[in-house]
């Protein structure tokens, strides 16, 4: 028999709203001594049926619901209807452009903690919480039936499983481990991924439909593509007739992939690699009075907890601001952030005081948001992470 979690007299209206989070505050009492990751129900004070939810007692998010269906069972079956939806989705929406897309995002698929991307005829998981790594035995048959082609590797070596008493974990789920970098083809564009050692599942999936965006401004002038990693924007940009790119980044392994992607696509335009750290970088070329046509600024996550929002919205404040200055008239400014804590409304807010700074006006021309694979369940607003501006000098 499951444990029951009572929820406090008035708590349970975020759960009515069908969002799947239980914080431990909202929590009345626990009828029962559930384990890590076990499947518990979730009742109002006055006894009515919540939720079924995976507990996690070392989270401040303590449990996280499976199903608001009172009839529901949490089994094999359960991910294979969910997984299964998701996949038609993907297949049907992004499938006939790549082979490489996200097969399950989270919450925003019913799956808390879930993240499983495909990369051609592999399966990258990222099992995050109590409930999804208590449940991997499942997962993973569910994943063999609805892709029997497949070999499946886990990648759940983020942070944030400390935080639900895991330990990282990594390796082969099933099928072959692999002994090479897996080349993906994206837009008619083929892409080297790195599943055992690349960023997050060894690819930025979400960035694809701003990747191909690039094309539209990129023909004819001077590319700045700043924390390039393995240099999508760059090649998308250098396929669309850029006269010159410039591939940036900290780390020379990445900029080796980027240099091999170009190889991959036949490039010819001229592209050079420069490992760096970027705002030193930015600095040097604003001091030599260098000018760009099109700048992308695609870093890594600023912020990691409402502790550390202002500090990286003065590290997005002077990026921009480098860039601003650094752009040609009628120049082009790409700029991103995929940190969720951080407000659209205040990421063009930070990215218009830098701008303010650089005594430079600029126009928002297009706004980009997660690519399709990436969808935000209604009622779960914190699954619209990914945020994107496309200014004009």
């Amino acid at each position: 028999m499951s444990a029951i979690v009572v929820i406090k007299q008035g708590r349970e209206k975020s759960l009515l709203r069908r969002h799947p989070w239980i914080f431990s505050g909202a929590i009345h009492k626990v009828k029962g001594q559930p384990n890590l990751g076990d499947t518990v129900e979730v009742r109002s004070d006055k006894h009515a049926f919540l939720g079924w939810a995976a507990w996690s007692p070392h989270s401040q998010i303590r449990a996280r619901v499976w199903s608001f269906e009172e009839h529901a069972v949490i089994d094999q079956a359960f991910f294979v209807d969910r997984i299964g939806r998701a996949k038609a989705m993907r297949e049907a929406l992004v499938a006939p452009n790549s082979n490489a897309w996200r097969v399950v995002a989270a919450e925003s698929d019913g799956l808390p903690g879930v993240t499983i991307d495909k990369y051609d005829n592999w399966l990258v998981c990222q099992l995050l919480s109590a409930g999804a790594d208590v449940m991997r035995p499942l997962i993973i048959a569910a994943l063999r039936e609805l892709f029997p082609d497949c070999s499946i590797y886990e990648r759940s070596d983020v942070d944030v499983r400390n935080k639900e008493g895991l330990k990282p974990a990594i390796g082969v789920l099933h099928g072959e481990a692999p002994l090479e970098p897996v080349v993906i083809t994206e837009n008619g564009l083929k892409l080297e991924v790195d599943i055992v050692k690349g960023h997050k599942t060894g690819y930025y999936l979400d960035q694809r439909d701003a990747r191909a965006l690039i094309g539209k401004y990129a023909k004819g002038r001077r590319v700045l593509n700043c924390f390039s990693y393995t240099g999508g924007f760059g090649i998308y940009a250098a396929k669309a007739g850029a006269t010159e790119v410039i591939q940036m980044d900290a780390s020379q392994d990445a900029l080796a992939v980027a240099k091999r992607n170009a190889e991959l696509n036949g490039i010819t335009t001229p592209i050079e690699y420069q490992q760096a750290d970027v705002f030193e970088a930015l600095r040097t070329f604003v001091k030599e009075g260098q000018t760009f046509d099109l700048i992308v600024l695609d870093p890594p996550k600023f912020v990691d907890s409402k502790a550390s929002l202002n500090r990286a919205c003065r590290g997005y404040k002077d990026i921009n601001r480098l860039a601003s200055q650094l752009l040609t008239e009628g120049g082009i400014l790409m700029t991103f952030s995929c940190s969720g804590l951080l407000s659209a409304e205040l990421f063009q807010k930070v990215v218009a005081d830098g701008a303010l700074d650089a005594n430079r006006e600029l126009q928002i021309i297009e706004k980009t948001q997660q690519a399709i694979d990436h969808p935000v369940a209604i009622h779960y607003p914190e699954g619209g992470y990914l945020k994107g501006l496309v200014l004009r000098a």
